[in-house]
């Protein structure tokens, strides 16, 4: 079996896998395995073996640009991916050293730019080392040979500010901003100095630490559940964070038609902006 052939024949069996589903089929060609984690976390001294660094706070957020961890184009995408080793048809689990945190914008990328094969790993590290699974210490293993992926975007996966207006007032749709309640009520400062406090008019405040539970997703009852409270009759979901990084959390948890806002806040509350704020609940 060459590096290009898929790692098994149907792809993971929905947008999330556990350890030992990964465990499993781990060394397998055409499986590749990312680890997504940022800031602190970005140089974890354990990976999962075989694993390599997905670089949100690097490569594979767009260069020089005045937000954070913004998504790059189809040429530079494809360069990145290509050079993790990346072919088309492969099968990609990503996971982040905290649990269920940056893993999400992974797999938001990669299906942004048509990869369907793409899983996260629920529980992420933490998970995997629980449940005594082998993990390697120090630098990851060489980048295997040049993949030959080629990005294909998908419209409407990421959208921008204008967007976002539009859908606060539209009744078919919800802004879910996935920040703390403290943020999103302006009464916790913002990480990124000098951005606004509070939040979009008519925007939902869900924190995507509520769509988990001790670093793993809510069972997809549980799920059902708090969407339809908190958007009963929504058929579009459109997600906002602090960055952009989060907001795929909830995204990976939604129904139905679902959407990231890129800039987030770092781009909304941006004191300079034009975009209204509100305060409080």
């Amino acid at each position: 079996m060459d590096d290009a052939a898929p790692a098994y024949e149907d792809g993971p069996p929905g947008p999330l896998v556990g350890p030992d589903w990964l465990a499993a089929r781990l060394g397998r060609p055409g499986l590749r395995v990312f680890d997504a984690s940022v800031g602190a976390h970005r140089e974890a001294p354990v990976r999962i073996p075989g694993a390599h660094l997905f670089d949100l706070d690097g490569a594979l957020s767009e260069p020089g640009g005045p937000l954070p961890h913004t998504m790059p184009g189809k040429a530079r995408f494809t360069e990145e991916m290509r050079a993790l080793g990346l072919h088309d048809g492969d099968t990609v689990v990503v996971y982040d050293a905290v649990g269920l945190y940056s893993a999400a914008r992974a797999w938001w990328m990669l299906r942004a730019m048509g990869l369907d094969r793409v899983a996260v790993l629920d529980g992420g590290l933490p998970g995997w080392t629980a449940a005594g699974l082998p993990i390697r210490e120090g630098a990851p293993d060489g980048l295997p040979a040049r993949g030959d992926f080629t990005a294909v975007p998908r419209p409407g996966v990421f959208v921008d500010a204008e967007e976002v207006a539009a859908a606060l007032t539209d009744p078919a749709a919800v802004v879910f901003d996935a920040r703390s309640r403290e943020r999103f009520g302006g009464t916790a400062p913002e990480p990124r100095p000098g951005l606004r406090g509070g939040h979009m008019p008519g925007a939902v405040n869900l924190p995507f630490t509520e769509v988990q539970h001790e670093g793993r997703m809510r069972p997809a009852a549980e799920l059902r559940a708090l969407f339809d409270a908190l958007a009963p009759g929504r058929d579009r979901l459109l997600f906002s964070c602090g960055s952009g990084v989060t907001a795929c959390v909830p995204a990976l948890a939604g129904r139905g038609e679902s959407a990231v806002y890129d800039g987030s806040w770092s781009e909304w509350g941006l004191p300079s902006g034009n975009r209204p704020v509100v305060t409080g609940g």
